[in-house]
């Protein structure tokens, strides 16, 4: 495929999978439901950390954390009492459990004592560029686990630093940070720039990624996510991980990854 048919073959695959018709069964579902900036960061938070594994149950347990803060997020992030912590110690997704979900509430309200949003903790007294963007995850995980914390919890919130691809961090920046007129991210956060996001990478998108000869890289790690992230920057400088529709899309809803008659 040459470089404008490939930008083409994106841009229809984008608008195909950038669409409210998805939103449905997808996590993003959770806090679409919320209108208050708190209440669609915390939700949004906690929906994109156990992003992984079968969506249906990905979007049954984040429901099921909304509903034991009484669907008011925020006001339970900052008010709760003992008692309210209960439901929380038996909850479990995959290998994020009760001491997990009990931490993050604790560093989500000490983190909502400093801060009127999340994205003042990502920006800091920082410039946030198209190279720094890593630096800027590193500073948000060093306050989340400022306060005492399970060793364990770590794992859940993934590190730059240390060559993860932190695709559900990268995920939730886009939920928060792009904005256009199809209503599926929020678009809430003012002060990063969309061309400094970085495409939240995993299985699906990297192979199709690869396939259309985006990535060369095997692993999906960090290096993969600069990586990719360039290649897409080639085709919209300002806004190139609107492109994550089209691989992941590809990925999930289309067999083999690419439609039918595809060459590249």
């Amino acid at each position: 495929m040459k470089a404008k048919e490939l930008k083409d073959f994106l841009d229809e695959m984008y608008d195909r999978y950038n669409s409210t018709d998805f939103i449905e069964s997808d996590p993003i579902s959770i806090p679409r439901r919320f209108t208050r900036k708190q209440d669609i960061e915390i939700s949004a938070f906690f929906a994109s950390t156990i992003a992984w594994g079968q969506r249906p149950t990905i979007i049954r347990n984040a429901n099921r954390l909304m509903q034991q803060m009484d669907e008011s997020p925020y006001e339970f992030i900052l008010h709760h009492g003992k008692k309210d912590l209960k439901p929380f110690e038996s909850f479990v997704h995959r290998t994020f459990n009760g001491t997990d979900c009990l931490f993050y509430i604790r560093a989500l309200k000490h983190l909502y004592l400093q801060n009127d949003s999340l994205e003042q903790v990502f920006t800091g007294d920082a410039k946030w560029t198209d190279e720094n963007t890593g630096d800027a995850i590193g500073r948000f995980r060093s306050s989340f686990f400022q306060i005492t914390h399970p060793a364990r919890t770590r794992k859940h919130l993934s590190d730059p630093a240390q060559g993860s691809a932190a695709k559900r961090i990268n995920m939730f920046l886009r939920w928060m940070v792009r904005k256009d007129n199809r209503k599926v991210d929020f678009g809430i956060w003012k002060n990063i720039p969309s061309s400094a996001l970085l495409g939240p990478l995993d299985v699906h998108s990297g192979n199709v990624a690869r396939k259309l000869g985006l990535l060369k890289r095997k692993q999906n790690d960090w290096k993969a996510v600069t990586e990719l992230t360039a290649s897409l920057r080639r085709f919209d400088p300002i806004d190139p991980v609107k492109y994550d529709f089209a691989l992941f899309g590809l990925g999930v809803f289309t067999p083999k990854g690419l439609p039918y008659g595809t060459s590249f």
